[in-house]
């Protein structure tokens, strides 16, 4: 067993953290008209680097801005691509949790326009982490996957005016997408992740049938979609390693689909061009280990095992139990260990205190150090 010079590292995690009440503050003090663009940008930077701070004091190499200047883990960067409109409506989603459901109702979206990059997305953030971090680890950005730009509305989120065949919305947002990689390359990203709920969505029946209601294909969907983030990633600079986060959905320590990865498994594994895959498997929702059978050689899986959803912190033992469960479809030295999911994929958050996130990641670099050195 060896230790990882590059990511996925063996303690890693996802990318969000915690927003701390002085930024939920500004953030409101600004919507409101009460400081300014540049006073929130402060109150941005500071927290940033308080993270920063955390991520580096725990043992991580992988360090995040944990999305402090975003509201959501992937709408702020849908609406930066050209051709696609924030709409007045909302759209209402269910997410489950152990006391019950809870509705999520974010502003809803319409590609109504040719899709297209004018602008690096996240550009700003991510040189403004750099400069906080400096050479103390390496700067990692996350993204959405393209196919969040086409899950939750599938075809009649698409003016048929602008894109009457699919294939040409697919071959622009690909484009898109290339570019945003490539100028993200230029500004010295050398990890990118990419977060996907689709893959992990389409293992559940209920899921399967959504998207056969939107007009998708449901037994199929997923191979459609490794072809298109496959195409997206085809010009990625060298020296930048990728990885894709497949996530149930996370909002307020809820989340929406259920079930293991074997639906997706043998496809995603093999035929998705990228250097490993942040999987969730905290709890019996997650489904089991067997899925690994079909990790070829050469990738590498991040076993999300703390949740980042509740409070309590898992013990050693059992971690080290399921890494050890795991090794039986897939050899030890292509695993990695992290938290579940993020930890405030929107500015809410999960229900976790400040301490109980640092004592997770804590935990995630202690495990990783005991079994891989």
């Amino acid at each position: 067993m060896t230790a990882r010079s590059v990511p996925p590292f063996r303690a890693d995690h996802v990318g969000s953290l915690l927003r701390p009440p002085s930024l939920v503050d500004a953030r409101a003090a600004f919507a409101d008209g009460g400081i300014t663009a540049d006073q929130l940008h402060a109150a941005e930077d500071k927290a940033i680097a308080d993270v920063v701070e955390l991520q580096l004091s725990v043992g991580l190499k992988g360090i995040t801005d944990g999305e402090l200047r975003r509201g959501s883990w992937h709408m702020d960067f849908i609406y930066e691509l050209d051709g696609v409109s924030k709409l007045d409506g909302r759209s209402q989603f269910t997410f489950h949790n152990d006391q019950g459901d809870i509705s999520f109702t974010p502003s809803a979206m319409r590609i109504d326009g040719k899709v297209g990059l004018s602008h690096t997305i996240f550009g700003d953030a991510f040189t403004s982490l750099q400069r906080i971090l400096g050479d103390r680890g390496l700067a990692k950005l996350t993204i959405p996957s393209p196919s969040m730009v086409h899950y939750r509305g599938g075809r009649a989120a698409i003016d048929t005016s602008v894109y009457p065949d699919l294939d040409a919305f697919w071959s622009d947002l690909e484009a898109a997408y290339r570019d945003e990689v490539a100028r993200v390359g230029e500004l010295g990203c050398r990890y990118l992740q990419v977060d996907d709920i689709s893959f992990a969505y389409l293992n559940d029946p209920h899921q399967r049938a959504y998207v056969g209601e939107v007009g998708g294909d449901p037994e199929h969907q997923h191979e459609e979609y490794i072809a298109h983030l496959n195409a997206a990633l085809a010009d990625r600079p060298d020296g930048m390693a990728v990885t894709a986060h497949m996530c149930r959905g996370n909002f307020r320590s809820s989340w929406v689909a259920e079930g293991g990865y074997d639906y997706v498994a043998e496809a995603l594994f093999n035929d998705l061009a990228v250097d490993g895959f942040f999987m969730e498997w905290d709890d019996e929702r997650s489904g089991g280990f067997e899925p690994l059978r079909f990790v070829p050689p050469g990738k590498i899986v991040v076993l999300g095992l703390i949740t980042s959803k509740q409070p309590g912190l898992e013990t050693k033992d059992d971690i080290k139990r399921r890494i050890e469960a795991a090794t039986r479809f897939v050899d030890i030295d292509q695993l990695c260990l992290s938290p579940q999911c993020g930890f405030s994929s929107t500015m809410e958050g999960n229900a976790l205190t400040v301490e109980d996130q640092a004592a997770k990641l804590r935990l995630v670099v202690e495990v990783a150090d005991e079994v891989w050195g």
